[in-house]
């Protein structure tokens, strides 16, 4: 995506734009809300009113810009990030609009012990246990501010917020709280498992398509209000 909206933007502004992101996932995984950062010589705001309309005319069909808001200088679409907002879909039945959208999953699932193992989640702050080996992170520290399971028609969605995320945590994390709801562990277990700091201990990662990246918080003081 960062490439595409490099070229596009570049090609609009007749200048060399090259955007940071607020952070990369997975392939296969989806974001209905993402944000990224660039410099340029216009005044996007003031003197091309129609702008994202004309973005939005050249971009592919799975690409969609809808707010361009003026930030402070340093201000950055990936360190300042105060929290993100993940949310992982299972669908119960089978349903064919939702193959690119969810992960089909079949067995009945003890949603009170998986939300139980979900809080439990939130007690610590070392995911070593859920994060891909391997990666250049200073620390696999963490802040997880809500973890929860709900029913939602036909489909089991899980909604994870925290203040960062490690590489493949959110799908390793789904993978082990499924195994919870299997019955194959307890709640409990997920303790042993996050003390333990041992990646072979979790659950395996559910498949990509089914994560969707939904919101990123930024403090207000980023944002020029013109």
């Amino acid at each position: 995506m960062q490439e595409v909206l490099n070229q596009h933007l570049s090609l609009l502004l007749k200048e060399t734009i090259q955007t940071v992101g607020a952070g990369r996932t997975d392939a296969g995984v989806h974001a209905s809300s993402f944000y990224a950062h660039f410099d340029c010589t216009l005044n996007l705001l003031e003197q091309n009113p129609k702008f994202i309309y004309q973005l939005n005319s050249i971009l592919p069909n799975d690409v969609a810009v809808y707010k361009i808001l003026a930030v402070r200088a340093d201000a950055h679409a990936r360190f300042d990030a105060i929290s993100r907002t993940y949310l992982y879909r299972i669908c119960q039945v089978k349903y064919p609009f939702n193959l690119e959208f969810a992960m089909s999953f079949k067995h009945s699932l003890n949603i009170g012990a998986m939300n139980r193992a979900s809080e439990i989640l939130k007690e610590y702050t070392d995911y070593s246990s859920f994060s891909k080996l391997h990666t250049d992170v200073k620390t696999n520290n963490c802040a997880i501010l809500d973890a929860k399971w709900e029913l939602s028609g036909n489909e089991l969605h899980f909604t994870i917020k925290a203040d960062r995320f490690l590489r493949n945590m959110v799908r390793a994390i789904v993978g082990t709280l499924i195994e919870v709801g299997m019955n194959k562990i307890l709640p409990e277990d997920i303790r042993f498992i996050i003390e333990n700091k041992s990646r072979s201990l979790a659950g395996s990662s559910v498949k990509a398509h089914g994560l969707h990246l939904i919101q990123i918080q930024y403090p207000d003081e980023i944002f020029m209000h013109i």
